[in-house]
């Protein structure tokens, strides 16, 4: 029988864009050129690799049908990228109104007289496509134009100077909300604050020393501790020490002195 009588193939070879680790799939159109009803059956010589979808059929006159074959996932990169996988498709006559539950495998014998069509496909290994290189799209009218973008998707050097440029000179907003305000205008009245009673506190602390000593305090040794014991006290005092506390220390101060001057 002429070959490609009953059925129409296209492709002629099965090419898949081979990749590692990834199932890829191509698809076969069957069209029926006759007045018939076709059965088809679809066979390969490596049966494990493959998955074929519909792998039999019935394809009614002048209609089509689409068979797709997966090929599973692959481990190992193919030696030159060649394949020597087959397909083999087979047609038949059928009777009218068959279905694909109707084909049986002894519709394809040619042994027992069946006028089998028989069409060989290969498969062909191709490269799988690359990224689509980007392309530079011209400003529209009215409109700005737009940044183009490198290859690994970052803008160009020129570009990049232009947007620090126009960062820098941008002028940072200033913040001069009411609360900001509030919030200053208190700070400077403590910090003013703390400010005049650091300059009371060391007043008084001057004033109480000066009265110490005109109380006659003759011991050295108690002198010097009372001296030494207000500077350690004015120091803590400015750290936050109570007023009252320096107040008392130097009364101490001073019933010592007088009580040291009476013995």
């Amino acid at each position: 029988m002429i070959a490609d009588e009953l059925l129409s193939i296209e492709p002629q070879e099965l090419q898949f864009p081979f990749e590692l680790k990834k199932q890829i799939s191509c698809s076969l159109q069957l069209r029926n050129k006759s007045d018939n009803y076709v059965a088809f059956k679809v066979k390969t010589t490596n049966p494990k690799k493959y998955c074929v979808r519909p792998n039999t059929g019935v394809v009614l006159p002048g209609l089509t049908c689409d068979v797709i074959v997966t090929m599973q996932a692959q481990k190992e990169m193919p030696l030159d990228m060649q394949c020597k996988d087959k397909f083999l498709l087979q047609s038949v006559i059928t009777s009218p109104g068959a279905t694909a539950k109707d084909i049986t495998p002894e519709m394809f014998n040619k042994e027992a007289g069946h006028e089998v069509e028989e069409c060989k496909l290969r498969v062909v290994y191709v490269a799988p496509p690359g990224p689509p290189s980007p392309v530079r799209e011209e400003s529209e009218e009215g409109s700005s134009p737009r940044a183009s973008v490198s290859d690994n998707g970052n803008f160009s050097t020129s570009e990049q100077s232009a947007v620090s440029r126009s960062y820098v000179q941008r002028p940072q907003p200033e913040d001069n909300s009411p609360e900001a305000k509030a919030l200053i205008s208190k700070l400077t009245e403590e910090k003013n604050s703390a400010v005049q009673q650091n300059k009371q506190l060391q007043k008084e602390l001057d004033d109480i020393s000066s009265g110490i000593s005109g109380a006659g305090v003759k011991n050295e040794c108690v002198r010097n501790c009372m001296q030494e014991l207000l500077r350690h006290h004015s120091s803590r005092s400015r750290g936050g020490i109570p007023f009252i506390y320096t107040i008392l220390v130097a009364l101490v101060g001073i019933i010592l002195g007088y009580l040291m001057k009476r013995t």
